[in-house]
Protein backbone atom coordinates (compact mmCIF):
# COMPACT_ATOMS: atom_id res chain seq x y z
CA UNK A 1 0.00 0.00 0.00
CA UNK A 2 1.66 3.51 -0.61
CA UNK A 3 0.80 6.60 0.92
CA UNK A 4 -0.42 9.97 -0.96
CA UNK A 5 1.94 12.25 -0.02
CA UNK A 6 0.02 15.36 -0.28
CA UNK A 7 -3.14 13.68 1.46
CA UNK A 8 -1.30 12.91 4.40
CA UNK A 9 0.54 16.61 4.19
CA UNK A 10 -3.26 18.06 4.00
CA UNK A 11 -4.01 15.46 7.13
CA UNK A 12 -1.19 17.14 8.68
CA UNK A 13 -1.90 20.56 8.45
CA UNK A 14 -5.87 19.51 9.30
CA UNK A 15 -4.02 18.41 12.55
CA UNK A 16 -1.94 21.37 13.40
CA UNK A 17 -5.65 23.47 12.13
CA UNK A 18 -7.02 21.57 15.65
CA UNK A 19 -4.08 22.57 18.04
CA UNK A 20 -4.61 26.41 16.26
CA UNK A 21 -8.34 25.94 16.75
CA UNK A 22 -8.06 24.44 20.52
CA UNK A 23 -4.98 26.41 21.72
CA UNK A 24 -5.23 29.90 20.14
CA UNK A 25 -9.10 29.77 19.51
CA UNK A 26 -10.00 28.76 22.55
CA UNK A 27 -8.40 31.87 24.86
CA UNK A 28 -9.40 34.40 22.01
CA UNK A 29 -13.36 33.22 21.16
CA UNK A 30 -14.14 30.50 23.26
CA UNK A 31 -13.37 31.65 26.58
CA UNK A 32 -14.54 35.36 26.08
CA UNK A 33 -17.97 33.81 24.89
CA UNK A 34 -18.27 31.50 28.24
CA UNK A 35 -17.54 34.97 30.47
CA UNK A 36 -19.99 37.29 28.52
CA UNK A 37 -23.28 38.36 30.28
CA UNK A 38 -24.72 36.82 27.28
CA UNK A 39 -27.77 34.86 28.55
CA UNK A 40 -26.83 31.33 29.93
CA UNK A 41 -28.42 29.43 27.20
CA UNK A 42 -26.86 31.65 24.53
CA UNK A 43 -23.10 31.06 26.15
CA UNK A 44 -24.46 26.99 25.83
CA UNK A 45 -25.16 27.16 22.59
CA UNK A 46 -21.94 29.14 22.19
CA UNK A 47 -20.08 25.98 23.66
CA UNK A 48 -22.03 23.51 22.04
CA UNK A 49 -21.19 25.06 18.55
CA UNK A 50 -17.17 25.56 19.29
CA UNK A 51 -16.90 21.89 20.39
CA UNK A 52 -18.95 20.66 17.27
CA UNK A 53 -16.55 22.67 15.27
CA UNK A 54 -13.69 21.02 16.98
CA UNK A 55 -15.21 17.62 16.39
CA UNK A 56 -15.33 18.21 12.93
CA UNK A 57 -11.80 19.62 12.45
CA UNK A 58 -10.55 16.46 14.42
CA UNK A 59 -12.91 14.42 12.11
CA UNK A 60 -11.51 16.01 9.10
CA UNK A 61 -7.66 15.40 10.09
CA UNK A 62 -8.66 11.59 10.66
CA UNK A 63 -9.97 10.73 7.26
CA UNK A 64 -7.72 12.82 5.70
CA UNK A 65 -4.82 10.60 7.22
CA UNK A 66 -6.86 7.81 6.45
CA UNK A 67 -7.61 8.67 2.60
CA UNK A 68 -3.74 9.02 2.43
CA UNK A 69 -3.33 5.50 2.82
CA UNK A 70 -6.93 4.15 1.23
CA UNK A 71 -8.64 6.17 -1.74
CA UNK A 72 -11.89 6.60 -1.07
CA UNK A 73 -13.64 9.35 -3.34
CA UNK A 74 -16.76 9.47 -1.44
CA UNK A 75 -14.45 10.88 2.02
CA UNK A 76 -12.29 12.74 -0.18
CA UNK A 77 -15.87 14.55 -1.76
CA UNK A 78 -16.86 15.06 2.06
CA UNK A 79 -13.96 16.86 3.35
CA UNK A 80 -13.35 18.93 0.88
CA UNK A 81 -17.12 20.57 1.15
CA UNK A 82 -16.83 21.11 4.61
CA UNK A 83 -13.06 22.63 3.94
CA UNK A 84 -14.14 24.88 0.98
CA UNK A 85 -18.11 25.94 3.13
CA UNK A 86 -15.32 27.04 5.97
CA UNK A 87 -13.55 29.14 3.77
CA UNK A 88 -16.56 30.41 1.64
CA UNK A 89 -17.70 31.19 5.59
CA UNK A 90 -15.42 32.89 6.81
CA UNK A 91 -14.90 35.11 3.24
CA UNK A 92 -18.20 35.86 3.28
CA UNK A 93 -18.53 37.15 6.96
CA UNK A 94 -15.43 38.63 7.01
CA UNK A 95 -16.16 41.01 4.11
CA UNK A 96 -19.87 41.31 5.46
CA UNK A 97 -19.56 42.35 8.86
CA UNK A 98 -15.93 43.35 9.59
CA UNK A 99 -14.91 44.93 5.61
CA UNK A 100 -11.75 42.55 5.39
CA UNK A 101 -11.33 39.54 5.25
CA UNK A 102 -7.92 39.65 7.20
CA UNK A 103 -9.39 39.77 10.25
CA UNK A 104 -10.70 36.30 10.36
CA UNK A 105 -8.07 34.69 8.25
CA UNK A 106 -8.99 31.07 9.18
CA UNK A 107 -10.09 30.98 5.40
CA UNK A 108 -6.50 30.88 4.46
CA UNK A 109 -6.17 27.32 5.87
CA UNK A 110 -9.57 26.02 5.02
CA UNK A 111 -8.47 27.19 1.01
CA UNK A 112 -4.86 25.55 1.09
CA UNK A 113 -5.94 22.14 2.28
CA UNK A 114 -8.52 21.57 0.03
CA UNK A 115 -5.48 22.91 -2.65
CA UNK A 116 -3.28 20.35 -1.29
CA UNK A 117 -5.90 17.64 -1.73
CA UNK A 118 -6.69 18.32 -5.43
CA UNK A 119 -2.78 17.86 -6.08
CA UNK A 120 -2.84 14.76 -4.17
CA UNK A 121 -6.10 13.60 -6.50
CA UNK A 122 -4.32 14.55 -9.37
CA UNK A 123 -1.63 12.50 -8.46
CA UNK A 124 -4.16 9.53 -7.59
CA UNK A 125 -5.31 9.66 -10.99
CA UNK A 126 -2.24 10.13 -12.71
CA UNK A 127 -1.04 6.99 -11.43
CA UNK A 128 -3.68 5.41 -12.33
Amino acid sequence: MQINRSYAVAATLMGLTVGLHVFGGGPEIHDPIRASAMPDVVRAVGSVLWHAVTWILILMAVALAWISYRQNSALFVMVFAIQAGFAALFLFYGWTLLGTVWEMGQWTIFSVIPAVMLLGHWQERRSA
